[in-house]
């Protein structure tokens, strides 16, 4: 067979079930061996950037592997920000990107470049094929560290008279593995310092929204009422309903989650990435006895010393954790301080519920208006911008994976194609985007792809016409702000130039009646507000005297 069908198959026997891409001279045996006798859906998407990031959602939603495909050159470098998004927010993905013949890489050449040596500092593995033999070799090799926590991508680039060679390989067997397991002996460590603490509280971040480990957790917490905070990422691993819920962290401010951090004397970190929450935010005096649980050892900071590290599985340490528990007993904690910032927590959340204000809307009344429209399996997607901290604090979620805020590498421009893999896999549930207009814009050409696709989703604008988050940032710390302002488009006719459907609404007493009105909608949809980020500011100054209007 011809070396592109064998990676095909390679593909195939490894259960992937979607590439996401852009076609080019340099990949078309490859995307003709998909064409020709492959179960695998090829999904042509109108920007390389918007066929990472569809992957990179792919990834996040099922934990399994997809792939994003591009040609060499532009196209892969276009790949390139969505790539390192999946990288750094742990999601599985398979990167292949086309190459030119290999009689010409050695010198300057029509659109060659060093491919693997540009994603080698943003994938966990890269790598060229320069003998057909070694494909099946290489594509079992990346899908097992893709997938192989902590997820990441992966780069296989295929030249093109690598591609048309014949071969007589066949795929190795896929077979799955079992993740490390973390000593007993560690784990009873841990118990023993956590049974000294008088007031214990556990950071859970994006590793502990794996299904296995958020139930584990959720055992945990009923056993010994440790009361938790979420990263961006964690959101969803505990139910915020929960009594020991007490919101998320992250903002860069001090917000409830940080003062209960501050007043607690041991910190247990359950999946946790610095990338997202770093410890000297939250560990200034460097002060806090830390358990540090996660499938791999904690990073080297001066700000981060774990006392114990319990490496290994996630949900397995938590079971073994829990049985000691249910075996030895666990002291009572005195948490009266959880119950009081989870009331402050209720009245800041609900401030503007009723808000029935004309020409412009609150962000906490839309998210109000929202959260009670979307059942709790429904998902909702976050784009980066002003907007993903309003969606982090006042955005209650219930279940794991259904607030997707990406915020490792936090690129702009994510959520219109996550929002298309969404689609995909999720028939059953609603799905919903929320971008600046900012944002939107960065990846406007896949609203074709949605409506091609015919998929069903809403992405809704907050309109302010500026960088807001970064005018947000710089009027916090200068007082004032540069040039950030822009025009946009008209909204409702870009909506019908893409045959969309287009909803605007300005009076905030008529948010639910137009959430209402999705539902009954098919196809994609675009639906736009005009926000009030006056609130920016208010949230700010509310934030900067928080720990001296409470006594917790």
């Amino acid at each position: 067979m011809k070396t592109s069908d064998l990676f095909v198959k390679c593909l195939e026997n490894e259960g992937i079930e979607y590439i996401f891409g852009v076609p080019g001279e340099e990949n078309a045996d490859f995307l003709m061996s998909l064409h020709d006798s492959s179960k695998i859906k090829f999904i042509l998407t109108r920007h390389e950037q918007g066929a990472a990031f569809m992957a990179e959602s792919y990834g996040k939603l099922t934990g399994r592997l997809s792939c994003c495909l591009s040609t060499l050159g532009p196209g892969a470098t276009n790949l390139l920000t969505g790539v390192a998004d999946a990288n750094m927010d742990h999601s599985p993905v398979l990167v292949i990107t086309g190459q030119g013949s290999s009689d010409r890489l050695h010198k300057e050449s029509h659109q060659i470049m060093d491919v693997c040596g540009m994603f080698k500092p943003v994938t966990k593995w890269t790598t060229t094929v320069r003998n057909p033999n070694t494909i099946p070799e290489m594509v079992r090799k990346a899908v097992r560290l893709a997938t192989l926590e902590k997820p990441g991508a992966v780069h296989i680039e295929l030249p093109e008279d690598i591609a048309k060679l014949d071969v007589e390989a066949k795929p190795l067997k896929s077979f799955s593995y079992r993740r490390s397991i973390a000593e007993d002996a560690i784990i009873h460590k841990a118990f023993k310092i956590l049974n000294e603490a008088d007031s214990p509280i556990l950071i859970a971040g994006n590793g502990a929204i794996r299904k296995r480990s958020s139930r584990q957790l959720r055992e945990f917490c009923e056993r010994t009422n440790i009361p938790v905070v979420t990263t961006f990422m964690g959101k969803g691993a505990v139910d915020c309903k929960s009594e020991y819920c007490l919101s998320t962290v992250g903002l860069g401010a001090v917000d409830f989650g940080d003062i209960a951090i501050k007043n607690s004397d041991l910190v247990i970190t359950l999946g946790y990435d610095m990338v997202e929450y770093h410890p000297k935010l939250w560990n200034r005096n460097v002060k806090s006895k830390i358990i540090h649980i996660d499938f791999e050892a904690a990073e080297i900071d001066e700000y981060y010393i774990p006392q114990v590290e319990i490496v290994g599985d996630l949900a397995h340490s938590l079971s073994v954790l829990n049985k000691i528990i249910d075996e030895n007993g666990i002291k009572s904690y005195d948490f009266q301080y959880v119950k009081k910032i989870r009331d402050a927590l209720k009245k800041d959340n609900e401030i503007y519920n009723h808000d029935k204000k004309k020409g412009i809307i609150k962000p906490q009344k839309f998210l109000y208006d929202l959260r009670k429209f979307l059942s709790k399996d429904d998902i909702l997607i976050s784009d980066v911008g002003a907007h993903k901290m309003w969606i982090a604090r006042h955005y209650p979620c219930y279940e794991p994976n259904t607030c997707i805020i990406p915020n490792g590498f936090c690129s702009m421009g994510y959520a219109l194609p996550a929002a298309i893999a969404a689609s995909l896999t999720n028939n059953s549930k609603k799905i919903f985007a929320i971008c600046g207009d900012a944002g939107f814009l960065m990846n406007l050409q896949e609203m074709e792809t949605a409506k091609r696709l015919e998929s069903n989703f809403v992405v809704i604008v907050w309109e302010d016409k500026s960088y807001g988050l970064i005018k947000w940032k710089q009027q916090a710390q200068f007082g004032k702000s540069t040039e950030l302002d822009f025009d946009n488009p008209q909204w409702e006719q870009l909506a019908q130039s893409f045959n969309w459907n287009y909803i605007y609404e300005d009076d905030s007493s008529k948010i639910t009646k137009r959430l209402n009105e999705t539902s009954k909608l098919k196809g994609p949809t675009l639906f736009v507000i005009p926000i009030d980020y006056s609130e920016n500011e208010k949230l700010t100054n509310f934030l900067d005297t928080l720990e001296d209007t409470y006594d917790f």
